[in-house]
């Protein structure tokens, strides 16, 4: 196991060393207590930025808010409003200016991650047509993100760097948006992002024998799309939640605090 960055990966790491779990491991009761937990307080967080970004942008289509959104909290730009306000403008009115900027908000991994998929979204956006107003229903919010997938699944029309975590990304971010919506969300629909620190988190969560199976390969978005990770990956969030007697957005962000290495996790709940 790596070095803790977080409190979440500290308590976790103490609970695997203490064991007593019927397989050998942790307690599992106590890891999904911890996993609950931790998801919570960061949807707190979570929520509020959310609410922020859309404030600062109330005319703006509101897919793009959430598309930007969603690159900050795949850790490719920092999740600040004139992140967002260069992308609503560049999905908008496609330019250089606001392509620039929009890159200029780059973490470690550079503009090209930056560029590269709001490259893909433009090519998506004129392709699928999304509801005006973001779905007020799982049902709905479902339909509008397989209606986004179909181009994306097909093994020609998916744009370069469009991958598991850019494919699904904005309807978590469109569920983050409607707090009350996001709590009754207990079934893997609509899909929420599997890959990055969530696939981490699901892998320890195996090797301390609390799955009961591992999460399916990672899927970069830079490479070649695997559908099946999607919905693999999902149900196994979908059974966490069920056996902590919560919703798929806690556990989302519960296993994504325990398996991130951003040292800045530590801050956040």
């Amino acid at each position: 196991m790596p070095a803790p960055v977080n409190d979440t990966q500290v308590q976790f790491a103490a609970l695997c060393k203490a064991g007593g779990g019927l397989k050998g491991g942790p307690i599992r009761s106590k890891v999904l207590d911890l996993i609950r937990s931790s998801g919570q307080k960061l949807n707190l967080l979570a929520y509020q930025e959310v609410a922020e970004h859309f404030a600062a942008h109330p005319a703006a289509n509101p897919w793009h808010v959430c598309f930007g959104l969603g690159l900050c909290w795949g850790h490719l730009a920092r999740p600040e409003i004139g992140f967002t306000t260069a992308v609503v403008e560049l999905l908008s009115n496609w330019n250089g200016v606001d392509l620039s900027t929009a890159c200029s908000y780059h973490l470690e991994r550079g503009p090209e991650p930056i560029e590269k998929s709001l490259i893909g979204a433009q090519v998506l956006f004129q392709k699928v047509t999304l509801p005006p107003t973001l779905p007020t229903t799982l049902e709905r919010l479902n339909t509008a993100q397989q209606r986004w997938l179909s181009p994306i699944l097909h093994p020609t029309q998916r744009p370069p760097y469009i991958g598991s975590w850019n494919a699904t990304a904005m309807f978590m971010v469109a569920l983050f948006a409607q707090p009350t919506l996001a709590k009754t969300q207990m079934s893997q629909e609509p899909l929420l992002p599997p890959g990055g620190p969530v696939h981490s988190g699901l892998r320890m969560l195996h090797d301390a024998k609390v799955l009961s199976g591992p999460p399916a390969a990672k899927t970069l978005d830079d490479a070649a799309f695997e559908p099946s990770v999607l919905y693999e990956n999902n149900a196994l969030l979908a059974d966490l939640a069920a056996a902590a007697g919560t919703c798929l957005a806690d556990i989302h962000s519960g296993v994504y605090m325990l398996g991130t290495r951003d040292p800045k996790s530590a801050t956040w709940v």
